[in-house]
């Protein structure tokens, strides 16, 4: 802010106490904190400007500020707090804005205002300690009552978790999510160790965690904190991907993050082993460290693939000579050599893995191979990591396919899949499409829920980036040379007339996508542009303008903005709040959580998997309504509608962009695909080859020539630590 030297308070400037109610939040960032707030104060006919720190903000709210004033050159006189506190409104006014923001459950502006007109100031009170009065008001219920009694009483609860971070200098935006995690006890526990907040809560990093410790007056080179910051550090790698840690990388990586010496860290490290949180294998000549799931998850694939990959097929014996030309006539189609040889190896193995890129011919292989297997009476499972992809999947099949979560159903009273070893799933052959996109936690709860009796059909583009979580699990199938592996490579004649297609295979080759500058209809475009700005603007005139007109699609459900990362100027998240201005921004009414304002018509993507909710991370939807009076905003995904109370909106995001990790398994009628060199450090082959085959009907590339260049020649710059290919060969 460009603050003149002005006056800091002294004695001509004492500090003063301010309150009111915040009318607008012009600006507010979730990671410093730092907000401008417009505020409505007794006794000034204008709105007064705040300038503070608070980690959660919301109009409606009643703030209770220390501070001093300033005059700043650019924005006029400035209210400067040192402390800034939620507290309960005293003015009537206050009061129904503040029971009408949608703080409290059940109560809405409608209500507010009854409440208010009713009991006046004595209204909080009336809610605590007489609750029985709200029956006197027309249209209450004891149902109704109960909600709103039940509301208040955790918002209490709430606010003194509130009080007791904001007083230890961390922000509040998550006490709703510790109160859900540890109820009652939440302060108790958070002082016993803040640590754990860490672990258990989402949203609130080591960092949080670290500096709420701190203030608490755990010492910086404890034990318990070094114990932590080890586990983060390992937890920050496995987040790129790897498995495990070399023992000294990890101990280099937590002396970054804690500055503490090196023979603490050591001895935090033999503690985690000890507590059984990490575990330790020597390979070679150097001690490797896995976070205990992953390791468990790790040798649980290779346990599960060699025990599955046992014993004859369950079909038996399969004539394949006869089998290829009955099916070729039961479709109509003629399967290729290629084709014809993955027949073969699939009748002949238990475990098979089936790879190429588009326009290959892998549905119609694999639909010929459900063919044969089906009029041998086989009892068969599809699925996919997404519901896109289970979509896909039952499109392509014409058969049931479902998401891997719903094929195991996940029982929320246990936190756990149904299907395991001791409950295995009843089925003879299980495929699973879309591979590439499963991680080895999640791989290894399918594998250990196939029966050993069972078949296993892998299928999966080996060539796409790898999963978001942690493990390269098709590919490392496919490298231990253990499983019986078809690579088809040939390009079918009907695909081959598709520009996507054909420029997908040469960025996988690693050639420049060809372009064909006639004026006629294509399928693929590339526009060149000089800067970044130059980018973003040929991006919103495609988007919004050329697009719908020439091909008739729709901006916000048919078009997909895909870009290498989330932050900077052309990452998903400035793209989606210029594109929510631009094609939803008249849409009301309009809700601010978590420092992201949503409305109806919004495309959405769920950032977590919430099994409760029966919606997982990357999927996409709409919201379809707003409800101020319940706090409730409605999405629809597919088919159904899901409902999300105002403060789980830090599960979701706009959605308008995505990064292109967030689009595995996912295929859009369009794809729009921004490539600058400001994100030259993500441009590789397989996130660009990626990207490009999420497109059915078009592709627009929109690039700096040099990022593109860049993209298509850089190949996978590091392999993920993982050891599943020597676990594979062990035995």
């Amino acid at each position: 802010m460009n603050s003149q030297p002005n006056q800091p308070h002294s004695a001509d400037n004492p500090l003063e106490k301010l309150q009111g109610s915040i009318e607008r939040v012009t600006f507010h960032s979730e990671s410093t904190g730092f907000c401008v707030l417009r505020v409505k104060v007794s006794g000034h006919r204008e709105l007064i400007t705040v300038i503070g720190s608070a980690s959660s903000v919301t109009a409606g709210e009643y703030i209770e500020c220390l501070g001093f004033w300033v005059n700043d050159r650019q924005h006029g006189q400035q209210f400067k707090s040192v402390s800034l506190t939620i507290i309960l409104p005293t003015t009537l006014e206050g009061i129904e804005k503040y029971l009408g923001s949608g703080m409290v459950k059940g109560i809405g502006p409608h209500f507010a205002k009854k409440l208010v007109a009713a009991f006046g100031e004595l209204v909080f009170d009336v809610i605590e300690q007489a609750p029985e009065r709200l029956l006197e008001l027309p249209g209450i219920g004891k149902k109704r009552q109960e909600r709103v009694t039940g509301a208040w009483a955790e918002q209490k609860v709430i606010r003194e978790i509130m009080v007791f971070l904001q007083s230890h200098g961390v922000g509040t935006s998550r006490s709703v999510r510790i109160y859900k995690t540890y109820g009652e006890e939440s302060i108790e526990k958070v002082r016993e160790n803040p640590y754990r907040l860490a672990l258990d809560i989402h949203g609130i990093g080591f960092k949080t965690a670290d500096s709420l410790a701190q203030k608490l007056g755990i010492a910086s080179d404890s034990l318990i904190r070094a114990q932590a910051g080890v586990r983060h550090a390992l937890q920050e790698w496995s987040s790129e991907g790897h498995c495990a840690a070399i023992r000294q990388a990890l101990c280099e990586m937590a002396v970054k993050l804690l500055e503490i010496p090196a023979a603490i860290i050591d001895e935090a490290i033999t503690a985690e082993l000890v507590e059984g949180n990490l575990v330790a294998e020597i390979n070679g000549e150097q001690e490797v460290l896995f976070l205990t799931p992953l390791h468990r998850a790790e040798v649980g694939c290779a346990t599960h693939l060699l025990r599955l990959n046992q014993g004859e097929p369950p079909w038996g014996q399969i004539d394949a000579e006869k089998a290829i030309p009955w099916v070729e006539g039961q479709t109509g189609l003629t399967l290729s050599t290629s084709q014809r040889t993955a027949v073969e190896l699939v009748l002949t193995h238990k475990v098979t893995v089936i790879t190429g890129g588009p326009g290959v011919g892998k549905t119609t292989l694999v639909n010929s191979i459900l063919k044969i297997l089906s009029a041998k009476r086989m009892n068969i499972g599809l699925c996919a990591p997404t519901g896109r992809a289970a979509k896909r999947l039952t499109e392509s099949t014409g058969l049931d396919a479902k998401t891997v979560h719903r094929l195991l159903e996940f029982d929320p009273a246990v936190f756990a899949f149904k299907h395991n070893e001791e409950y295995p799933l009843d089925l003879d052959c299980l495929v699973l499409d879309e591979s590439s996109m499963m991680d080895v936690v999640l791989m290894n709860q399918l594998l250990k829920a196939v029966p050993s009796s069972a078949a296993l059909l892998i299928i999966g583009d080996v060539d796409q980036l790898p999963s978001v979580g942690p493990g390269a699990v098709l590919a490392d199938i496919i490298d231990s040379e253990r499983i019986a592996t078809v690579r088809l490579t040939e390009i079918f004649r009907q695909a081959s007339t598709s520009k996507i297609i054909t420029n997908a295979h040469r960025i996988n080759h690693g050639q420049l996508p060809e372009v064909d500058n006639a004026q006629g209809v294509t399928d693929f475009y590339c526009i060149y542009a000089e800067t970044p700005e130059e980018i973003f603007s040929k991006l919103m005139h495609v988007v919004i303008e050329r697009i719908p007109q020439r091909f008739k699609l729709d901006p916000v459900n048919d078009v997909q903005i895909l870009t290498p990362m989330n932050r900077g100027g052309l990452g998903a998240r400035s793209l989606n709040i210029e594109l929510q201005a631009r094609l939803n921004g008249q849409s009301e009414p309009k809700v601010t959580r978590y420092g992201s304002t949503y409305a109806p018509g919004d495309k959405v993507i769920q950032r977590i998997n919430n099994y409760d909710k029966d919606v997982f991370n990357g999927d996409i939807g709409v919201i379809r309504r707003i409800d101020l009076e319940d706090s409730l905003l409605k999405i629809q995904f597919d088919d159904r509608i899901v409902d999300y109370e105002f403060n789980e909106l830090d599960e979701i995001a706009l959605a308008y962009a995505t990064s292109i990790h967030k689009a595995q398994g996912s295929e859009y009628s369009a794809v729009v695909i921004p490539l600058a060199m400001q994100h030259y450090l993500l441009l590789e082959r397989n996130l660009l080859y990626t990207g490009v085959t999420r497109g059915k009907q078009l592709v627009v590339v929109i690039a700096q020539p040099k990022a593109l260049a860049m993209a298509v020649k850089n190949q996978r710059s590091q392999r993920r630590m993982t050891y599943l290919i020597s676990r594979l060969n062990q035995s």
